[in-house]
């Protein structure tokens, strides 16, 4: 396989992967929210949390790789204003990314709690939903707007 096929294959990938297992993590974890079960919510966590180790933060490690072999090998200078747009939207995800990770492990450890005392699921875990949930949007719509700015490569200034 021709290595610039192969790392376009890659970072295509990479996105797709990014993208599909943010959104359908966010799909399983709000259905489950919604059957208010501590321990449903409990058992859709902890796979929300081992899917975003093993895809999300495989595919968050190999997209700048990709990216930045693709910039060379294409001739781009990681200066171009669209590259730099597109690094500074990941970078916003990531911000977002990173306390999201930290709160499905919480929501999580307080939904076995719940489920293994047989109570509802405590305040905490409502205040942290609602954060995990408005932190969802922002990376999601940046997300959306990386898939754009690659695609279009626009003049930005």
């Amino acid at each position: 396989m021709d290595w610039l096929i192969f790392l376009r294959w890659a970072h295509i990938l990479g996105a797709a992967v990014l993208m599909g297992t943010g959104a359908g993590i966010a799909f399983f974890m709000v259905m489950a929210q919604r059957s208010r079960d501590p321990a449903l919510i409990a058992h859709v966590a902890g796979s929300v949390v081992v899917a975003d180790t093993l895809f999300t933060a495989t595919a968050a490690v190999i997209q700048p790789i990709t990216g930045t072999l693709l910039a060379w090998e294409m001739g781009w200078s990681l200066t171009e204003p669209w590259l730099l747009a597109g690094i500074g939207l990941y970078l916003f995800v990531g911000l977002f990314w990173l306390p999201v990770v930290r709160i499905q492990i919480r929501l999580r450890d307080l939904a076995r709690q719940a489920a293994q005392t047989n109570t509802p699921l405590p305040d905490r875990y409502h205040q942290l939903y609602r954060i995990w949930f408005a932190f969802g949007w922002p990376a999601f719509l940046a997300m959306l707007m990386i898939f754009w700015v690659m695609i279009a490569r626009p003049e930005l200034w």
